[in-house]
């Protein structure tokens, strides 16, 4: 049975995707705004926050809430962490892969997660101690014992740029023992992906709480691990921590494997 905080953030989520579906059939006339250097925001993105924030105001009104576009709003124990479109450059090219984010934290840990992929109605849920569930399954990371023949997923965050060529050089590397590398567009789904075991590993830099919070402690809660690229602790997934961070992220052998070629490579040096 799902936890009242769980129902509350599907809810709210279902909400958020009906925005996003809603306006695909007039991306054209979207108003798009450049928030950053190639880092793209869309009305969409405002409109599906709005609905999450308003179902969070009514139900939660003493909660704090980090929203990507909303920023830090109230002072509280507990924050809603929301990316109410991860994915924008995807959605804004009508490429089917983005999602709504959702966590709840506490002291800078998160306590449940919500992602939903409105296009293919896939509802990942987890809540710390309780394991993760897709569409109120049961599932687990992946198996694989080492990175040999591993699908591992990446991302090329326009604010990392001026580290790319560390970031290429150890996607060579990762290339001679892994079957492929991917890049997806959406973080989010990327952790969802490797904690349902679609996906062996991930690891990107530059990476902010609603970005991850949700499926960070997805991959936890499905037996997996979460590390920065020096394998430490990934931080506040609160409004103490939206300075960009790296994440890697598998299972216990996977995600040490590619973490130890992460530094064996000099790309985590690149953060040094």
């Amino acid at each position: 049975m799902q936890k009242p905080a769980v129902t509350l953030m599907v809810k709210a989520a279902r909400a958020a995707g009906n925005v996003l579906l809603r306006h695909m059939h007039r991306l054209d006339a979207l108003n798009v705004v450049e928030k950053d250097r190639m880092d793209y925001a869309s009305e969409v993105d405002g409109l599906a926050e709005a609905e999450i924030i308003k179902e969070f105001r009514r139900s939660t009104p003493d909660y704090a809430i980090l929203g990507e576009e909303s920023g830090s709003l109230g002072n509280g124990r507990y924050t809603w962490v929301i990316d109410p479109l991860d994915g924008t450059s995807n959605y804004l090219r009508g490429i089917p892969h983005f999602c709504v984010s959702i966590a709840l934290v506490e002291g800078g840990e998160p306590l449940h997660g919500v992602i939903f992929d409105p296009l293919r109605n896939e509802l990942f849920t987890a809540s710390r101690g309780s394991g993760m569930q897709l569409n109120d399954k049961r599932v687990r990371v992946a198996e694989r014992k080492d990175l040999a023949g591993a699908m591992i997923i990446t991302g090329f965050p326009p604010r990392e740029r001026p580290r790319a060529s560390a970031h290429l050089k150890c996607v060579n590397a990762l290339l001679t023992e892994a079957e492929d590398i991917r890049r997806t567009g959406s973080a989010a789904l990327d952790l969802a992906y490797v904690a349902c075991g679609r996906a062996d590993a991930y690891f990107e830099a530059g990476v902010k709480p609603w970005d991850i919070a949700a499926g960070a402690l997805m991959v936890r809660e499905a037996g997996g691990k979460v590390c920065d690229f020096r394998g430490r602790s990934t931080g506040p997934m609160d409004a103490r921590g939206t300075i960009g961070r790296q994440l890697v992220a598998g299972n216990l052998k996977v995600c040490d494997a590619l973490q130890n070629r992460i530094v064996n490579t000099g790309y985590a040096a690149a953060f040094d």
